[in-house]
C-alpha cells in the first residue's frame, strides 16, 4: 500500500468531527478504546464504531475512517469476516464518489484491492473498474 492505514485513520477521524455532531465524543471514546486495546475489547469498540457509521451514512470522512480501521482489524485478527466487511464498506464508499476527498477515494480503492486479494478475489468488479476509468491520472 502507498499509505499507512493507521495514520490515515487518525487524520481522517479528526477531519470527521463536524460530520458527527453530537456523536463526536462517543466516536473519540470508542476510537481510543479500539486503539489502546486488543482482542474482544478492541473488537467490541470496532463494532460500535461501525454501528455509529451506520447512523451517519453521509459522513464521508467517518466512512473512510471506518474503512481504514477495518484494515487495522484485518491485521489484528486476520479472518474472512473482516475482509468481507472491508470489501463491502469500500464498495459502498466508491459507488458514489461525488463530494468525497480524492485522497480518501484513492486510498479506499487501494484498500479494496487488498481486501479482495485477502479473499483470493483477483478480478476487479465493475465499481472499481469505473472508478479507475473516471479518476484523473497524475503526472506531468
Amino acid at each position: 500500500m502507498q499509505f499507512d492505514a493507521a495514520l490515515a485513520a487518525q487524520d481522517t477521524l479528526r477531519e470527521s468531527e463536524a460530520e458527527l455532531g453530537a456523536d463526536w465524543d462517543q466516536a473519540i471514546e470508542l476510537e481510543q478504546t479500539f486503539s489502546s486495546n486488543a482482542g474482544s475489547t478492541a473488537r467490541e469498540a470496532y463494532e460500535q464504531l461501525l454501528a455509529l457509521a451506520g447512523r451517519h451514512p453521509d459522513a464521508h470522512r467517518f466512512q473512510a475512517f471506518c474503512i481504514y480501521i477495518t484494515w487495522q482489524q484485518v491485521t489484528e485478527e486476520t479472518i474472512a469476516r473482516h475482509f468481507h466487511t472491508g470489501m463491502t464498506l469500500s464498495e459502498a464508499y466508491l459507488a458514489s464518489p461525488e463530494g468525497k476527498d480524492p485522497r480518501h477515494l484513492a486510498a479506499v480503492a487501494e484498500l479494496l484491492d487488498s481486501f479482495r486479494a485477502g479473499l483470493g478475489l483477483d478480478e476487479e468488479d465493475d465499481i472499481v473498474v469505473e472508478f479507475r476509468k473516471d479518476t484523473p491520472k497524475g503526472g506531468d
